[in-house]
């Protein structure tokens, strides 16, 4: 894989001159990347992208390889130097980042210490659920375990109220499995049932390195795998949790109690440190019905069977080398297809950032964010709010009403991009260097902490849920606001240097700014208002034209098969395809504002439509290994990446310009099937 020594940034002080003969023999990735050997007309993913994948292919340690391992990798490379500078100073202050990042990082690396201390570090937690022994004290125990962040039997969050977003509720839903979602317990395809198997086998294997002899091992890997099935049972599947009005259903404590009697939810919540609980919302009444009968049709051996594995595999990844391969051959190999494990202090470095991202972003921010970054990012993203509300106001399928109210909810949404105006406080955290697994398990008491200390707060619309440094972007809802963190600003292949606007656009604009907008409008955000509160703001005409255009391009997505046998869902991955299709077009719109488009430059012998769709492209190249996709589809509301570009692209009238599509062509879609929502 080839690794970018220099961060790809640019801002908005660099100023490169055109007349520079070095620049002008600089390669321009949009080129390279390509496979001329492959028709645009027929799959523009891998015209666009196929060169870069033939001289870059998937390393043994990853399960794709692509634009986002690139700047991960080089995110990584930041990252492990503040790491690195942060462990050699051991003479840094008591409590202070560094002290914390240095001694988190070091801990991680000492994988001697890690492998005599084995399962150690969390015995404790193994004795205290050894001394369960009645139904009261099992739903301690799994309160107990939610607070660390080993989540048995249910999930639980607390977060703002979908139709009151000025509040803070408990959110209750399904969860508990140990294969994360419901299909692979059912599922009679054979990878699905080859899969279930090696749980199977996974399943006695830790319990065997927990100390378990083989036949009780056996034994409870049935036991455990029955159980997890009843839980799948009663849960939904991916595609049904996407309705919030469906998965919203508010109820006091004392509902609650009703329909699950043998739980006493007024006790339990108190054990999850909420101390005065007045309501719940539960995702899935269904779910908390079959876990109502479950807590007495299993015995209580069973139940603290489940629980035990329930936290080693939580934690397996920070106890001795023996539990970290085994939980690697399951999770990784059999069901992702990665056949070696990344160096150790790629995983550390990662693990790091993870519990203390917050520290290292303030360091991050300081030492590799270049000037101007946070203003240019936001310029991009005015420029695509405005070519929006121009959009709006001439579609032609909405009423004036229906406009007045998006028009309203689109100006209403905040942007935050860069690096937030303030950090959370994480000086409660100790962390030294005597156990990796201690510090973790540290870093989570925290993160857990802090979210159920929100309850009965006013909300703060000032946080962030993202690092600086982490390479994603979200819309939340119940804010009306997208958050686009500083790195955001990468563009590999064009370091020390100032992409040009189809770039900018293509990328940045489109692929991010557009998407994240468009989620605004998606099928899921389309139900919040401006205010964000699960409301209504739609005429009854409007709203049955807007869920025709959404069923369409989910018949779309419907008909791409992944790997054999396996196709898009695309029920479940409608919001972010609706998503693409918004932001490639929103990109495309804010370009045609600049003098690159205006003047038709070409730049490397490729007309500004033709680098804008490339760019797009290259937003998404990412190539996946077989095991990786039929995962994919299976658990992520995502596409694989190849119809996140074919898919939206084949949508569009100026593409098909661009690059000659012609009906008879793969990439063609009769115009009657052809989706134009916002």
């Amino acid at each position: 894989m080839k690794l970018f020594k220099k961060i790809a940034f640019f801002s908005a002080t660099l100023v490169i001159a055109s007349c520079n003969k070095k620049e002008a023999t600089v390669s321009d990735p949009l080129v390279t990347n390509r496979d001329t050997t492959v028709s645009p007309t027929v799959d523009f993913f891998h015209y666009a992208n196929g060169g870069w994948f033939n001289n870059h292919p998937i390393p043994s340690t990853e399960k794709s390889n692509g634009i986002f391992r690139m700047i991960q990798d080089t995110i990584n490379s930041q990252i492990k130097s503040i790491c690195e500078t942060s462990a050699a100073e051991t003479s840094a202050e008591k409590g202070s980042n560094k002290q914390k990042i240095g001694d988190f990082y070091a801990s991680g690396m000492d994988s001697i210490s890690i492998n005599k201390a084995g399962i150690n570090p969390i015995k404790s937690e193994l004795t205290a659920i050894d001394a369960v022994n009645d139904i009261p004290s099992l739903l301690s125990s799994v309160a107990h375990l939610h607070t660390i962040e080993s989540a048995p039997a249910f999930s639980f969050y607390v977060n703002q109220d979908d139709k009151i977003s000025t509040k803070y509720a408990l959110f209750f839903g399904q969860g508990g499995l140990g294969m994360g979602e419901r299909d692979y317990y059912f599922n009679t395809d054979e990878q699905t049932s080859t899969i279930r198997k090696e749980y199977v086998k996974h399943l006695q294997a830790m319990m065997q390195l927990m100390g378990q002899k083989e036949a009780v091992a056996i034994q409870s890997a049935t036991s455990i795998m029955k159980l997890e099935t009843d839980l799948a049972k009663a849960s939904r599947k991916i595609e049904a949790l996407r309705d919030p009005i469906k998965n919203y259903n508010k109820m006091s404590i004392k509902q609650f109690n009703t329909l699950t009697p043998n739980i006493p939810w007024d006790k339990v919540t108190k054990d999850l440190g909420i101390k005065m609980a007045d309501s719940v919302i539960v995702g899935q009444p269904e779910f908390y019905k079959a876990l109502n009968t479950m807590v007495k049709s299993y015995s209580i051996a069973d139940w603290k069977t489940y629980l035990k594995w329930n936290l080693i595999n939580s934690y397996a990844s920070y106890l001795g080398k023996d539990i970290e391969d085994q939980n690697f051959k399951f999770y990784a190999t059999a069901m992702s297809g990665i056949k070696v494990q990344k160096p150790r202090w790629k995983r550390v470095v990662e693990q790091t950032n993870g519990s203390l991202g917050e520290l290292i972003g303030q360091i991050y921010v300081t030492e590799y964010l270049p000037k101007g970054s946070k203003e240019k990012l936001l310029e991009i993203g005015n420029n695509i709010r405005a070519v929006y509300a121009e959009h709006l106001k001439k579609l032609d399928w909405m009423s004036e009403a229906t406009k007045e109210k998006a028009l309203k909810k689109l100006s209403k949404i905040v942007m935050k991009v860069g690096y937030p105006d303030k950090w959370k406080d994480m000086s409660s955290v100790t962390i030294d260097r005597k156990s990796y697994c201690a510090n973790v398990m540290q870093a989570n008491k925290w993160s857990y902490n802090y979210m159920i200390h929100k309850y009965g707060k006013p909300v703060d619309r000032t946080e962030w849920s993202m690092f600086p440094q982490t390479y994603n972007a979200y819309y939340n809802p119940s804010n009306n606001e997208i958050v686009v963190p500083a790195c955001n600003i990468i563009v590999p292949g064009f370091e020390g240097r100032m992409p040009d606007d189809a770039v900018l656009y293509g990328i940045i604009g489109g692929s991010t700014f557009g998407h994240e907008i468009t989620h605004g409008f998606d099928d899921q955000g389309s139900q919040y208002d401006e205010n964000g509160n699960l409301k209504n703001w739609w005429t009854a005409d409007d709203l049955k034209k807007f869920k025709a255009k959404t069923q369409l391009i989910v018949q779309q997505f419907n008909k791409f098969e992944v790997v054999k046998g396996k196709f898009v869902n695309g029920d479940a991955t409608q919001g972010e395809n609706i998503a693409d299709l918004g932001g490639v077009v929103m990109g495309y719109e804010a370009f045609k504002k600049s003098p690159q488009f205006k003047t038709n430059q070409k730049i490397s012998g490729l007309t500004p439509n033709e680098r804008y769709f490339l760019a797009y492209a290259y937003a998404w190249m990412v190539n996946s290994n077989k095991a990786s996709l039929a995962q994919q589809v299976m658990t992520d509301v995502h596409a694989p990446a190849q119809y996140r570009i074919n898919g939206p692209l084949a949508n569009i009238p100026e593409f098909y310009k661009t690059f000659n599509i012609k009906p008879g062509d793969a990439m063609h879609q009769p115009d009657s099937l052809r989706v134009v929502i916002w």
